[in-house]
């Protein structure tokens, strides 16, 4: 069962104000939002960028995906949360309908530039963040280098380093091996685009019967036009090493580091059934984040705001509540 506590404050989080936000109506569900979206120029970088209407007194707020996803991995949490958030959400450089970065390269800061970029361009300054996996990580950067740019943070299965990997995510050091990226890309694109989709929800989902078909029709469709132009592949293996070369950096630019400089107040989000972040590390982000929030989903896996829009939706407000 989901879990339906409100997230716990870490002991030593500071205590903030509480102000009243109306609650979801029941029963309210997403449909397949995808929002429109289109190429803006935005800084050095060419992103397709999908938008929510602006509500009257919306905060702005900005959601990034993660590797292998693209912007329509919010859409269903912007969709529900667009009477209080202005959701902005970008295909960061290379993946979905965005042009590969200018320098043809995917290392972690690459992807924190492009979307300080963004945040600085739509000039409503600063934003709620949000960031899943990959974009996880690539917030949890952002946060410790622009804290200016940042109301609160929500990372949901961000992808901090882990030294001990589980069982199926053991294979993160071998990625540094050069060409290790190259073989992964083409044992996972050798079967039919549907049959990608397929595996892919059955790694991020705890329950995949839960994704809803329209959608994975969808990402099929987008999936096959982003191979057939050539694009994926880099992307892929350049984002790839990027975030496992970002596990073994060392001193004030490593990620746990940087974690700990983090001044925004943070909602961090768990799946119990996570095959790709490992829960374990759920207590020790929360110990790290100076102000931080923790929800442990249980029947969820690495991305809640798809499998679980609502109960996230409900915890961001929750969230969005106890901030002055």
């Amino acid at each position: 069962m989901t879990s339906d506590a409100a997230p716990q404050a870490h002991p030593g989080t500071p205590h903030s104000p509480v102000r009243t936000l109306p609650r979801l109506p029941a029963g309210k569900e997403p449909p397949v939002a995808v929002f429109d979206g289109e190429k803006e120029a935005v800084g050095a970088y060419r992103l397709f960028v999908r938008r929510t209407p602006v509500a009257p007194n919306a905060e702005p707020a900005v959601y990034v995906h993660g590797l292998g996803g693209a912007s329509t991995d919010w859409t269903d949490l912007m969709y529900l949360l667009e009477p209080w958030l202005a959701g902005i959400a970008p295909d960061l450089p290379g993946w979905g309908r965005s042009d590969p970065p200018p320098s043809g390269r995917y290392p972690l800061k690459e992807h924190v530039a492009a979307v300080v970029a963004l945040i600085e361009q739509q000039g409503r300054g600063p934003v709620h963040l949000f960031g899943n996996s990959l974009g996880g990580a690539v917030a949890t950067s952002l946060a410790a280098q622009r804290p200016d740019l940042l109301r609160t943070l929500t990372l949901v299965s961000p992808a901090l380093p882990v030294y001990r990997p589980k069982r199926s995510n053991v294979h993160m050091p071998l990625l540094l091996v050069p060409g290790i990226q190259a073989v992964l890309y083409k044992r996972l694109t050798r079967t039919p685009v549907e049959e990608q989709v397929k595996r892919l929800t059955e790694l991020c989902y705890a329950d995949p019967s839960l994704a809803n078909p329209q959608r994975l029709q969808y990402s099929a469709g987008e999936l096959r036009r982003r191979q057939e132009s050539g694009l994926d592949r880099e992307a892929f293996m350049g984002s790839l090493r990027g975030l496992a070369d970002s596990y073994f950096v060392i001193g004030s630019g490593n990620l746990w580091r940087q974690a700990g400089r983090v001044q925004a107040p943070t909602l961090l989000v768990f799946g119990r059934h996570d095959k790709l972040v490992d829960v374990r590390m759920a207590p020790r982000a929360a110990r790290t984040f100076p102000t931080s929030r923790l929800l442990v989903l249980e029947d969820s896996g690495h991305v809640a705001q798809l499998e679980h829009p609502m109960t996230v939706a409900e915890a961001v407000l929750d969230h969005l509540g106890h901030q002055a």
